[in-house]
């Protein structure tokens, strides 16, 4: 049993923008032909799409055709909407997340909803929670900055101290990324540029001390956590002066003057991690870093085209049976703080 918790949908039409503020950028949806469709902003087509996104019977056709049982399904990130005005963002919000219920509802047990909420107002963001509850939805997803902001900056930590409060699960996806005139021209901007924002918003979390004062939240990072899970082994000889995770040398670590009560590392073992690494070294150094209890099997479905099966580089790894089955199946479930769904 395979469960895909990096799964994304777009609905098929989007109610008009009007006169609000953030019409400016409010998507529709140009169905150009059948089962395609644009994602148009701002007058442009921002991406091409497939029915698969909002089609419930082509959806799953594709997950048994590469092998998942369960999806986790969450709007596509740029759907997080963090540019509109925080009514517009709301609105949009709400409609989205309806479209995702929707879909759940009419598979019950493949599909697992996450919904989005308006975090540039952490406020209001924070009061919306209660509905994503009620939509039956374990979780949400956020972008990993919103206008250039980290996650761990201090205006979003009430946010997530509701968010642990209520046992509301956080699953991170990259976002437009906030580096990208440090390039030359815009080649790295998916490659490079969206792994390096996950990874300064996931050493935000820590260093901003979120990860301190939300010991119970559970949060995910797309991607598997982009670079950050190479530069943990510098962030923490930088707390405790020692290689090899050996303990702190005398004055470092929580020791220090201002230092965090705990290593870098073990605030990054708290957090989840998918697969959607692209190499099985890569994937193989992440298991050993963080831990096989800590990885979720990720696919970005519908804009890569998944493994087949979506486990294939997991399984060249040569993993013990149960350890296999806790990243294919139990980890998410965990993390999503439910019982797993009875599949007929």
């Amino acid at each position: 049993m395979i469960v895909d918790m990096h799964a994304h949908i777009i609905p098929e039409q989007f109610p008009p923008a009007g006169s609000r503020a953030s019409a400016w950028t409010w998507p529709s949806m140009d169905h150009f032909e059948r089962g395609r469709a644009r994602v148009m902003i701002g007058g442009e087509n921002y991406r091409t799409v497939h029915d698969g996104n909002w089609n419930v019977e082509r959806r799953l056709a594709d997950m048994r055709a590469h092998g998942a049982d369960v999806e986790v399904i969450s709007p596509m990130p740029e759907l997080c909407a963090y540019w509109f005005t925080p009514d517009d963002a709301l609105d949009f919000c709400r409609y989205t997340n309806d479209v995702v219920a929707k879909m759940c509802t009419a598979a019950p047990g493949h599909f697992i909803g996450l919904g989005i909420v308006p975090l540039q107002d952490p406020d209001l963001a924070a009061k919306e929670l209660d509905r994503i509850k009620s939509l039956g939805f374990p979780g949400i997803e956020l972008g990993s900055n919103v206008n250039g902001k980290s996650l761990g900056m201090p205006e979003f930590q009430g946010f997530f101290q509701e968010a642990e409060r209520l046992g509301v699960a956080v699953f991170v996806h990259a976002l437009r990324p906030t580096m990208m005139d440090r390039f030359p021209t815009k080649a790295p901007f998916n490659p490079i540029g969206y792994p390096t924002d996950t990874s300064l918003t996931i050493a935000s979390m820590i260093d901003g001390g979120t990860a301190e004062k939300c010991p119970r939240l559970r949060i995910a990072f797309s991607h598997g956590g982009g670079t950050f899970p190479f530069m943990l082994p510098r962030y923490n000889h930088h707390w405790s002066g020692t290689w090899n995770e050996e303990p702190p040398g005398p004055g470092r670590g929580a020791a220090a003057a201002g230092a965090l009560p705990r290593s870098p590392a073990e605030y990054a073992r708290r957090f989840y991690y998918d697969t959607l690494l692209f190499d099985r070294r890569a994937l193989r150094y992440l298991i050993d870093m963080v831990g096989a209890s800590q990885i979720l099997v990720g696919t970005d479905y519908p804009y890569m085209a998944p493994e087949v099966p979506v486990d294939k580089t997991l399984r060249s790894l040569g993993l013990p049976p149960d350890v296999h089955a806790d990243i294919t199946w139990n980890n998410c479930f965990r993390f999503l703080g439910i019982e797993p769904p009875t599949l007929k």
